[in-house]
């Protein structure tokens, strides 16, 4: 370590000196995660207190993390994730700056390296500047450092009238400990500590003159985390890439795997199946997806369920853990603040200081509308995948309580409505949350209680599945009713939400009973479940495939000619890849198999250009020659259900069931996506036997068949 001038440690010296003017690339993030902690920072692994930060249980415990060399912030070379989304790389270089003797370094001669990964509430980080000039230099490099302690609500916009105490930073050699107490009495700290004792240290920034001789490097750790522990080094930094690397590996090795002829395609199978094994947290019921990084990194009902049935056919290991976690949740008693009531399943939970205050009602929350019909749908859907009865034993209570709460929910109307019971909680339950996402044609915002169309698809299949799943228990008289009660469904709902003269479903009845007369794709969701008759299941077809719903890259939420219609919107015409691939499940189940192959050429093309990563969503613009998707700004990247996509799709186009009752695979008119001419997948659970299936494309036909069984003798059925 080399001594510098004081005027160039001074503080206001070197923050002046920062060039906050620098040109900066296009703002993209990258998110790390291991159990409930992430981290989000730019492209430079700069944190800026923005919507990034570093978050340990819903709290931001660093809202600032950024890196300057010699007094002024450094250029993008590049940046990337690895493959398995443990370790987050960024290349930089120097701006022209001035060495500690004064000497002009000009732009380009250093080379300066940020490594960061998570494992275990704690953020590593090692940083390497590589001297490229033809003399020895003495860098500035400074690392500026804060902690807002903020709730993730705060985060998206929430404002409080009142805070906690930010306590003064305790400083010691090589660390500085942040602290907060919240109103809630809970102390949260961050502690950040280097592998060298910079040469000036203060609450804010940490200093480090450091020599570089000519072709040489030096390195610098840093560690974020609840409390000081052993001086940052090499040795601690490989051991938590090795630990993240192996517990990932291990994540990714639940299931079967897919491999094609196609190298690219071959990389969105590859990154999907990456975000979906960094979300899944291992919770004491076993493995769950947690929806999304950043607002929605913690356990959602919703989200859960369809992120497991998206991969049921490849992982059934996913929706046993997370059927397990929302049956031990599942509310008790009658709550409005939280919207439970006995039976029902939960929306969403958090573990913030505002939840634990009751300033919101989300530590456990209830109002999902469609969440609890899922959870039964997921349950049975795990039951014919799998067969194991044993854990639709364990949770046969949960279900019974469900479907019960289902039935006395939907008395008063025949339908399972929604209608918030306090002003604190979501005025939208279905999965378009937002407030202006149902309406009625000419834009009035109707009055509850609400009956979403596709909540009533979603509680048909639940009755349906309820129905077969008791015939097996022996328990006739119940199933009989549950069968009755999905029929009359059926009925009521082609009887009160088609629209003749739209030869469409209404988005929802008012609470009048009166129809939102307005085209969403929530109706393809009623396909997905197969609901509507042939006839009218082709007229929805067609009108999901036409240009106003069908964007060139996926299907908008709204046709474009509604009142609300709006590209840009989170709701009401966006594209949301999990919407887009339930409907093309939908479309497959009444044989529609082509126009589903088309849907994923334009999923896989989106993906290609969002760097093999689907977002939560992106704009619904029509497709134009040579131009690209267009991002919505603040979507959730990387997010669970847009992950799954790509397999839903998958499976959909293949036409493949596993039947667990029978121990069989069924392909039904199989299709590989475009460009495919060869797809394999391999070590696919089949009850105790597990397969590798390969379908390859012969002429203008697909042909499915097996190679010898790894474990056991399971039957192919092929029906073209």
């Amino acid at each position: 370590m080399t001594q510098l001038d004081e005027r160039k440690l001074d503080p206001a010296i070197a923050l002046a000196s920062l060039d906050e003017t620098a040109p900066r690339e296009p703002h993209r993030l990258f998110a790390l995660k291991h159990g409930d902690c992430f981290a989000v920072a730019d492209a430079y692994g700069d944190i800026r207190g923005v919507g990034d930060g570093f978050f340990r249980d819903d709290t931001r415990v660093l809202s600032e993390f950024r890196l300057t060399v010699g007094g002024r912030s450094t250029s993008l070379l590049g940046a990337s994730l690895s493959q398995d989304n443990v370790l987050f790389t960024t290349n930089l270089t120097n701006l022209p700056i001035e060495s500690a003797a004064g000497r002009q370094i000009p732009q380009g001669a250093m080379h300066i390296e940020r490594v960061r990964l998570l494992w275990e509430e704690r953020l590593y980080e090692r940083i390497t500047l590589s001297n490229y000039s033809r003399e020895h230099s003495t860098i500035l490099l400074s690392l500026r450092f804060a902690a807002d302690f903020r709730d993730m609500f705060e985060v998206r916009g929430s404002t409080r009238s009142k805070r906690g105490t930010a306590h003064k930073a305790e400083i010691t050699g090589n660390a500085v400990v942040l602290r907060y107490e919240g109103l809630d009495k809970v102390v949260r700290t961050s502690a950040i500590s280097f592998s060298q004792t910079p040469d000036q240290l203060t609450s804010e920034r940490a200093d480090f003159v450091i020599a570089v001789t000519k072709r040489s490097s030096q390195t610098l750790y840093v560690e974020v985390g609840n409390a000081t522990d052993d001086r940052p080094e090499s040795r601690r930094f490989r051991a938590a890439a090795a630990r993240a690397r192996f517990g990932m590996r291990a994540k990714r090795r639940h299931g079967a795997t897919l491999h094609s002829s196609g190298r690219v395609f071959n990389d969105w199978m590859e990154r999907a199946r990456a975000d979906v094994a960094l979300l899944t947290t291992e919770l004491a019921t076993g493995p769950y997806p947690y929806a999304g990084i950043p607002w929605f990194s913690t356990a959602f009902g919703r989200d859960g369920v369809i992120s497991a049935l998206q991969m049921l056919w490849l992982n059934p290991g996913l929706a046993r853990g997370v059927l397990a976690f929302l049956a031990q949740h599942q509310a008790t008693e009658t709550s409005p603040f939280s919207d439970s009531e006995p039976g029902k399943i939960m929306h969403e939970t958090r573990k913030g200081e505002m939840v634990a205050l009751s300033e919101l009602p989300f530590g456990r929350y209830y109002g999902g509308v469609d969440t609890t019909p899922l959870y039964i749908h997921l349950a049975c859907a795990y039951a014919d995948r799998t067969g194991d009865t044993a854990f639709i034993d364990t949770l046969w209570p949960s279900l019974c309580a469900a479907a019960e709460w289902i039935e006395t929910a939907s008395r008063s109307t025949g339908f399972l409505t929604y209608q918030r019971a306090a002003e604190s909680g979501l005025a939208n339950q279905g999965w378009k949350d937002s407030f202006d996402s149902v309406f009625h044609a000419d834009g009035r915002i109707p009055k509850g209680p609400i009956a979403l169309v596709e909540v009533q698809g979603y509680v048909f299949a639940a009755f349906q599945g309820l129905a077969k799943l008791a015939r097996l228990r022996g328990e006739a008289e119940r199933a009989e009713s549950w069968e009755i009660r999905a029929d009359t469904i059926r009925q009521e709902v082609e009887r009160h939400f088609w629209m003749e003269d739209l030869g469409y479903y209404a988005l929802a009845l008012d609470g009048d009973g009166q129809p939102c007369k307005v085209r969403t794709s929530n109706a393809g969701h009623l396909l997905y479940v197969g609901l509507p008759g042939p006839d009218r299941a082709r007229m929805v077809a067609d009108q999901l495939l036409s240009a106003s719903f069908h964007s060139g890259w996926g299907l908008r939420t709204l046709a474009d000619d509604a009142i609300f219609f709006n590209p840009m919107s989170y709701h009401n015409g966006s594209i949301w890849p999990h919407d887009t691939a339930i409907c093309a499940a939908g479309l497959a189940r009444y044989g529609i198999r082509d126009s589903v192959v088309r849907l994923m050429s334009g999923t896989f093309e989106s993906a290609v250009h969002f760097n093999m990563r689907l977002p939560e969503l992106f704009c619904g613009f029509t497709r134009a020659a040579g131009e690209a998707p267009i991002a919505y700004p603040v979507a959730c990247l990387p997010q669970a259900w847009s992950a799954g996509s790509a397999f839903m799709l998958m499976q959909s186009c293949l036409g493949l069931q596993i039947d667990g009752w029978t121990g069989e695979i069924h392909v039904t008119r199989p299709r590989l996506p475009i460009g495919i001419d060869n797809l394999v997948i391999r070590h696919l659970s089949v009850g105790q036997a597990a397969v590798d299936l390969t379908f390859q494309r012969v002429g203008d036909r697909v042909g499915a068949f097996l190679a010898e069984p790894h474990e056991g003798l399971v039957p192919l059925v092929v029906r073209s």
